[in-house]
């Protein structure tokens, strides 16, 4: 099955300090406002959450070189990432149950809309906004 380009499109949301790491092992086109991190494989993704890095969302490719999504969601839970909320993205057929299997809170197939990121995106916002 052929990967899809465009994982995200840009998003409209004005000003924000929520930090989002984007695991994909091809080039995306990743213009979210807010600080972005890009990891290419899950592996990468585990390392930087054993460096100490904290994010509000990530989300995760399923298939990918050296470790998968899910591997990398079932990673970072057992390592105590529980207030992240992780996000599956794929075009796969099985990539729904592997994901929410492994831990992630949600499941979006790609390509994913705006509207969808969007409204994740406000949902972490007004998440932080009330505990912080």
């Amino acid at each position: 099955m052929k990967k899809e380009r465009s994982f995200f499109m840009a998003s409209k949301m004005q000003g924000s300090a929520t930090k989002a790491l984007v695991v994909e092992d091809i080039k995306v086109d990743c213009k979210l406002n807010c600080k972005t991190t890009v990891a290419h494989n899950g592996k990468e993704a585990v390392d930087l959450f054993l460096q100490g890095k904290t994010f509000d969302i990530v989300f995760f490719d399923k298939d990918m070189p050296l470790m998968t999504g899910p591997e990398a969601v079932t990673k970072i839970r057992s390592m105590g990432a529980t207030e992240v909320k992780m996000v599956g993205v794929s075009a796969d057929f099985g990539g729904m149950e592997a994901f929410m299997h492994a831990g992630a809170d949600m499941f979006v197939p790609k390509p994913m809309k705006l509207e969808t990121l969007d409204s994740m995106l406000q949902e972490v916002i007004g998440k932080k906004n009330m505990s912080g």
